[in-house]
Order: C-alpha cells, then structure tokens, then sequence
C-alpha cells in the first residue's frame, strides 16, 4: 500500500511544459526536453523528474547530475545518481554545500563541478542540510502492523490446518489393562493410514472398539477480530501519506464532501511537491540556454492535477461575480 502510494503521488504530481520568455528559442528547447538521454535507456525530462521525486519521498534527498558531452558545450544527459555514491557535506559556511562522490568506492572527495549537481532534500530540519523522507515515521506503525498480521498467519495454521488428538482410555478389564500399549498402537496405525489416504482422495472410515476420544485440537479457539486494530493502523498510514483511501483500495464509508475534501488536502500536497520540482527544472533549462549563448528565462506551467479544480474554480468565480452584481443592484436602489 505504501508502494502504490509512492507511485500515485509520483504520477498525479502531473505533467508540465516549459516555456521560454524568448519565443525564438521555444522549439529548440522543447525539442532538448523530449530528447534529453536519462539514464542508460530513458530519454525525457519528464522521465528525469518522476524518479527524482519518487527518490525525494522514499529517502527524503535526491541527487541528480547534468552530464555534459567531450567539448563541454551540450547537455548529453540527465543521471539520477544513488544516495550512496554521494556525500553532502556543510562547507565554510552554513549556506554553503559540499557536494563528495567516491570514484574507487572507498575515499569521498569534493566533485570537480558541483555546479552540475541537482540536489533538494525534503523538509531538512532547522541547521541540516539532508532532509527527512516521507515515510520517517512509519516504521513504528507497520512493525505492529506486521505483528498483528503475522500473529493472524499462526493462529491459521494452528486452526485452519486441523490437527486431531485421539485419546484411548483401557476398560477395567484385565485383558484392556494388559494390551493397552499394544492396542494404543494399532489405533494409531488405523488414524494415521486413514488421514494419508484423504490426501490422495481416498475416503476411508475409522472404526475403534473401546473407549476412543477423538477431539480438533483448537477447535474450542477463536480467532481474534483484528479489523479494529489494523484499521486504526491503516489510518495512521493514510494520514502519513496524504492519499485519500479510496486511492489506496480501503473501502471506508465516505461522504461526497468528505471525498472533495480529500481531494483538495491532496492537491496542496501535490503543489507542495511541485514546487520542490520547478527550481530542479528551471535549472536545467537555463543552463541549456546559457550554453547555448541565450540570455532569455525559462517558465514551467504545470498540467492541472484535474477537471474537478477547474469547475470548482468556475464555480466560485460565478458566485462572485453575481454577489458582486447583487451589491451594485443594492446600491444604486439605495441611491435611488
């Protein structure tokens, strides 16, 4: 479920274009957009942002580089470099940032261009430079959510997968009394060869003379109800995560208004990741203009996370526009 809220978060996040304040130069910008290689075998910016904020929400820092060509005057490709591979070190200063990668694995050393690295933690706390990832405060709630399911799969197997206890009880007799132990014996072969026929699909009954008890053994437990608990769990998880639980396949009761509700509280998280994105993005442009030898700008205008803002907005403009109609009406019949 934290997975598919990851991915979701990553992909309503929305697309975008970027618009550049030089007109002249906007197909030659688009064009280096949809064609720049990312990674081994991706190739668009878009692909570039999506795993640099799915490893933003996971680990609470992503790295990235701007990786030019032999001569030094194109960008041949955009990489999303593993936190481990890299170091972020405070320099002299608190605002100034050292960025260290290893080359033989072993010694960090400050990289030759830190201009070139593209690095955004994540709500980093007061005088730290690395932040903290989406998913800090979970470990607590899914290691008793681990338990309680782990406790389920036991009680399972130890009720559904039914085990029988056969108890033989000798009669007063001297003969019962004497033979017990061989006659325990024999019972034990009769069971055991008629629970391995059943496995094969053979039906065979057992007939035992005498005193036989012959009882399920955790017949008389009952299986916890763990739906209260793994529920307040779940939306300590939800809580976390900001998706509402319909998204998320959790079928709670839920009320139109409350569903719009979700809506918009997710749609200000989306925002919120999309501003963290608009700096990384506006980077990477203006320098491909910059090497290009153009002074102009670059703008990113994202999509619209949906159809239901827009109405919304819509909407809202409407009631404005006729309470203010209302009030002009009001005031010229009190002039009047």
């Amino acid at each position: 479920m934290v997975d598919a809220a990851l991915e979701k978060i990553v992909r309503l996040t929305g697309g975008f274009r970027v618009e550049c304040t030089d007109k002249r130069h906007q197909g030659e910008l688009e064009r280096f957009l949809r064609d720049v290689r990312v990674g081994p075998s991706s190739r668009g910016i878009r692909q570039f942002a999506g795993v640099y904020l799915d490893s933003l929400l996971t680990y609470g820092n992503a790295v990235g580089e701007i990786v030019l060509d032999s001569g030094g005057a194109e960008i041949f490709a955009l990489y999303n470099a593993r936190l481990s591979d890299v170091r972020v070190r405070q320099g002299k200063s608190p605002l100034e940032v050292v960025f260290c990668a290893s080359g033989d694995g072993l010694a960090f050393t400050p990289v030759k261009y830190p201009e070139l690295i593209l690095f955004t933690p994540l709500s980093p706390p007061a005088g730290e430079l690395l932040g903290v990832p989406l998913l800090r405060s979970l470990p607590f709630v899914t290691g008793i959510l681990m338990k309680i399911w782990g406790s389920t799969g036991t009680n399972f197997e130890r009720i559904a997968n039914l085990r029988y206890a056969v108890t033989y009880r000798p009669g007063a007799g001297a003969l019962d009394k004497a033979y017990a132990q061989e006659i325990a014996a024999g019972i034990a072969d009769q069971w055991g060869d008629a629970m391995s026929a059943a496995k094969n699909g053979v039906i065979k009954d057992f007939v035992a003379v005498g005193d036989v008890d012959i009882k399920v053994i955790g017949a008389d437990n009952q299986m916890l109800d763990t739906q209260v608990p793994v529920r307040q769990m779940l939306e300590q998880i939800v809580a976390k995560l900001g998706i509402p639980p319909f998204m998320l396949g959790l079928h709670w009761s839920s009320t139109e208004r409350m569903s719009a509700q979700q809506a918009d509280i997710l749609t200000s998280e989306l925002e919120s990741y999309r501003m963290l994105l608009d700096g990384v993005i506006r980077r990477i442009c203006d320098l491909f203009l910059r090497l290009h030898g153009w002074g102009c700008g670059s703008r990113v205008v994202w999509d619209d996370i949906n159809l239901q803002d827009e109405v919304e907005t819509a909407n809202a403009r409407l009631l404005n526009a006729q309470a203010k109609k209302l009030e002009r009406e009001m005031e010229g019949e009190a002039y009047d």
